[in-house]
């Protein structure tokens, strides 16, 4: 399984945001991830700033990382992609009839990012039934 190191995760978006804005050549994975930044015109900044690279974002300080952001959106993807947990395409397609992509994207987001922190927090494996559940939930919110 791949895994990353921050650095690493760091060092693909700001490059791939370089190659872009300089007409490079993308690989398949740098075009989603590219597709990704340009829904998210507030982290331009972040990308070109390399001290921002380099950045701790803590929740105290009250800024969203756009690192974890992205790469959150790039597993959404993936999970879409391959319907994993089996159940997700269903659940995403549930809150496409009141909302957008990305802010379907972003409701799956945020149920991927509270599933996680309790599994960490409990110490106890990756719930995907709650997962769905927390989805579909938003769903039938509207």
């Amino acid at each position: 399984m791949f895994n990353p190191s921050r650095e690493q995760v760091r060092q693909f978006f700001t490059e791939a945001w370089s190659k872009r804005k300089a007409g490079g050549v993308l690989t398949p994975l740098e075009t989603m991830a590219i597709d990704l930044v340009e829904l998210h015109p507030e982290y331009h900044a972040d990308l070109n700033n390399p001290e921002i690279a380099q950045a701790d974002f803590s929740v105290e300080g009250g800024r969203t990382n756009p690192f974890l952001h992205l790469s959150m959106h790039l597993a959404i993807n993936e999970q879409l992609s391959i319907d994993q947990p089996p159940g997700i395409q269903k659940a995403f397609q549930g809150l496409l009839a009141t909302r957008d992509g990305h802010e379907a994207a972003h409701v799956i987001m945020e149920a991927l990012g509270e599933v996680i922190w309790e599994a960490q927090r409990l110490g106890t494996p990756f719930d995907s039934d709650k997962y769905l559940e927390l989805i579909r939930r938003h769903a039938t919110r509207g």
